[in-house]
């Protein structure tokens, strides 16, 4: 529970060539500055890691305008796996996503916040997994304290926009400094 400010904090991403994996480290160093911070891929987010946790924040690629699937995780394999591809995949991509993870969470009682990497483009016609984690949080029956943030990737490697990783640092100061807000 929110007791006046962050204390501990859980970052869980899931990730499928690194680049949401690079904004959640960047989150949780923004975290940092108020927080005992933890992040970590979704396979290994169990529910003691949660155990205490004043704030969780989770985020997950835009996979066909929203959260990933089996499917479309299954697809970022195999456009990985193809001769000359450039692509190099996350140790954990072939297991569950945020959108299993979610929802056996149980019920709880902290703030949270969500996020996504996504095309550069128009949100809607890129599509923002951030909406659908939010939505996803609040059955969950978490306290969201900041609109869901989407940070962009670029070109055909998929390499994050330049600036992304530095702003994704300031949101996890920006959300530390909301949950005191929040708790005050």
């Amino acid at each position: 529970m929110v007791t006046g400010s962050v204390t501990r904090a859980v970052v869980v991403y899931e990730s499928m060539f690194g680049n949401t994996r690079l904004v959640a480290e960047a989150i949780g160093r923004g975290l940092a500055s108020a927080a005992e911070v933890t992040v970590l891929p979704v396979s290994k987010a169990t529910a003691d890691v949660l155990d205490g946790a004043d704030l969780v924040v989770a985020g997950g690629p835009t996979h066909m305008h929203g959260m990933s699937r089996a499917r479309s995780r299954q697809m970022a394999v195999a456009m990985a796996r193809k001769p000359g591809s450039p692509l190099v995949l996350e140790p954990d991509v072939e297991g569950p996503g945020l959108r299993e993870w979610i929802p056996a969470l149980g019920h709880l009682t902290f703030a949270a916040a969500a996020f996504d990497t996504r095309a550069q483009g128009v949100p809607f016609f890129t599509g923002r997994a951030s909406k659908p984690i939010n939505k996803a949080l609040l059955r969950r029956g978490l306290t969201i304290v900041a609109k869901p943030e989407s940070f962009v990737v670029a070109g055909k490697d998929t390499h994050l926009v330049e600036g992304e990783v530095s702003r994704a640092t300031k949101w996890g100061r920006a959300l530390a400094d909301e949950v005191a807000g929040v708790a005050a």
